[in-house]
């Protein structure tokens, strides 16, 4: 029996549009299911009827994570990563290596969640740029909150400030360990003369939680405070970040 070839337009097509009695169905995605849209409408109307405050921490995740995974129950997901990270905002801030280790965090998921926590530190750092320090403290507080206290690791800011006090920059000069960063005076002050700035605040957090100055505190912020004299720039203050509060050299005496 003679077979007739296919035509060349034919033969360069793929193979599979030749089996079309083979192909599997196409499956579209299905809703979430009715009782997953019910435990998120639930939510979401807690949400706009009493705001985030009327809502414990894993709560406000799970809505968080219904935008990530839509179809999935967050619920045990969100308990889940309270129980590992110890709040809401230590989950945000975690570091992305360490969210995907989470069973049911893939990088996706973990991204979504950086974002928010970058979006948060906008917010707050947008409160605080060229405004008077002194008239708007509690925000700087806020500002320093929100991006420093949930951290692991400890990090060290400096605040400059020109001759109105109105903040010019906000610059992270080190990165360090759980209870150490390493700070050189010398290049706070360079940075100083760099921008123009006439005062400076200095900020650090301590993961551990407790916002007491170690001897190595102390001392730093003597030498800064020395080193920024010499060239007329005011050191207003050093700031220790604590979980849930701030320590000030400047009101307790350190400074």
């Amino acid at each position: 029996m003679t077979t007739t070839p296919r035509s060349t337009e034919f033969r360069e097509m793929p193979q599979w549009l030749f089996d079309l009695d083979e192909a599997r169905p196409v499956v579209l995605p299905s809703k979430p299911p009715s009782y997953l849209r019910n435990q998120k409408q639930n939510l979401q109307d807690r949400f706009v009827d009493g705001g985030a405050q009327a809502m414990p921490d894993y709560e406000l995740l799970e809505l968080v994570l219904f935008r990530s995974l839509p179809r999935t129950d967050v619920k045990p997901l969100a308990q889940t990563l309270i129980d590992t990270f110890g709040d809401y905002n230590r989950v945000l801030s975690a570091p992305i290596s360490r969210l995907i280790k989470i069973d049911g965090i893939d990088l996706s998921v973990a991204r979504d969640l950086k974002i928010i926590e970058a979006s948060a530190h906008r917010l707050a750092r947008a409160k605080v740029m060229q405004r008077p320090i002194i008239s708007g403290w509690d925000a700087v507080l806020d500002y320093c909150h929100t991006t420093m206290a949930h951290r692991e690791t400890e990090q060290f800011r400096v605040l400059y400030l020109d001759r109105k006090n109105i903040l010019i920059a906000d610059e992270e000069q080190a990165k360090g360990t759980v209870d150490h960063v390493p700070v050189y005076p010398r290049e706070v002050v360079k940075r100083a003369l760099e921008l123009n700035a006439s005062a400076l605040i200095l900020v650090h957090n301590h993961p551990s939680g407790d916002p007491t100055p170690s001897d190595q505190d102390i001392a730093m912020t003597g030498q800064v405070r020395d080193a920024a004299e010499a060239l007329d720039i005011h050191l207003h203050d050093h700031l220790i970040i604590g979980k849930s509060t701030e320590l000030s050299f400047r009101a307790t005496g350190y400074l």
